[in-house]
């Protein structure tokens, strides 16, 4: 059982944002993260880094950050992610909760841009954004642009449930009213959106919001959440009584699924997952950039540690 009571920092004022950030064996990326998230222009936030369980160096390196609006939970044995957001979920007394990943680096202005655009929407529950995908070096390889209104995100079977999980910022009540499915630890995202779209409104705006990191695919990751994505189709199309779910996104999955297993076993992945990662234009390629250099600057600011980008 994760103890926030240790982790808890003292605060002169209510934030009005909880950053969920559970992290696993993180400690080549982690400071980098937690950087991004010091150099938001929008500062009124509380970060909670929970660790599920790493074997590493991970929350020696995170705790290095002295900042009163970090707390640093233990979270005891390894439970995977829907269950430590869960967790931080059920202990936040925000307004809004908003997700980061222990290797990803949020784009500075991220939660100044998904505020506003909160606060213009104010029917909107869940909000996303567009990313750039960088490999183990830092270099850029390509970008996501994100289906921005709800019947994007939800209304092509084949693609249902199209926004990127790193991204997204809510409502701390949505959170509390749909809890991730703890079993789903490959898909808990598409997962919750399914679940959820029928009573929420999701949305999405076209800036880069983050950097996200990506290896090569393995067919040992890429198997898992192609299953647990045909079990939601399957028991939510006939709870829903969606024909469309049912069929049309489990036909996919399953469509999807043999291409992920020619790509991975025979070599060719870039060039048959290619379309997944469409390219990214040299502006962006400047922009991501600049932001590297910053995060990274952050890190020296902070704790005095040259942590280069790792896979």
């Amino acid at each position: 059982m994760a103890n926030f009571e240790q982790g808890e920092a003292a605060m002169s004022e209510s934030p009005l944002i909880t950053i969920g950030m559970p992290v696993y064996n993180c400690e080549s990326t982690i400071a980098e993260s937690i950087a991004s998230i010091l150099n938001q222009t929008f500062e009124d936030w509380e970060l909670i880094v929970l660790d599920d369980g790493s074997r590493d160096d991970t929350m020696a390196i995170a705790r290095q950050f002295d900042d009163p609006r970090i707390r640093f939970v233990n979270g005891g044995r390894n439970r995977g992610l829907p269950a430590c957001l869960n967790t931080i979920v059920a202990n936040c007394k925000t307004p809004l909760f908003a997700r980061m990943d222990g290797d990803d680096i949020a784009y500075p202005r991220r939660f100044e841009k998904q505020l506003a655009a909160l606060e213009r929407n104010p029917e909107v529950d869940l909000l996303g954004g567009s990313i750039l995908i960088f490999d183990g070096t830092g270099d850029a390889r390509g970008f996501r642009r994100a289906a921005v209104t709800h019947a994007e995100i939800c209304g092509r079977p084949w693609r249902i449930a199209n926004l990127v999980h790193v991204t997204w910022i809510g409502r701390a009540t949505w959170f509390l009213k749909h809890p991730y499915n703890e079993w789903a630890t490959h898909a808990q995202d598409r997962d919750l959106l399914i679940r959820s779209r029928r009573e929420s409104r999701f949305a999405a705006l076209p800036d880069t919001l983050a950097g996200v990191r990506e290896a090569r695919p393995l067919w040992s990751k890429l198997l898992p959440a192609r299953k647990q994505m045909l079990k939601t189709a399957i028991q939510e199309g006939a709870r829903q009584r969606d024909p469309g779910l049912l069929f049309g996104t489990a036909a996919a999955e399953i469509l999807k699924c043999g291409l992920d297993f020619v790509a991975t076993s025979t070599g060719l992945d870039h060039r048959l997952l290619r379309h997944r990662i469409p390219p990214v234009s040299p502006d962006r390629v400047e922009e991501w950039r600049n932001v590297l250099e910053s995060t990274r600057a952050r890190v020296l600011e902070e704790i005095g540690a040259d942590l280069a980008i790792a896979s």
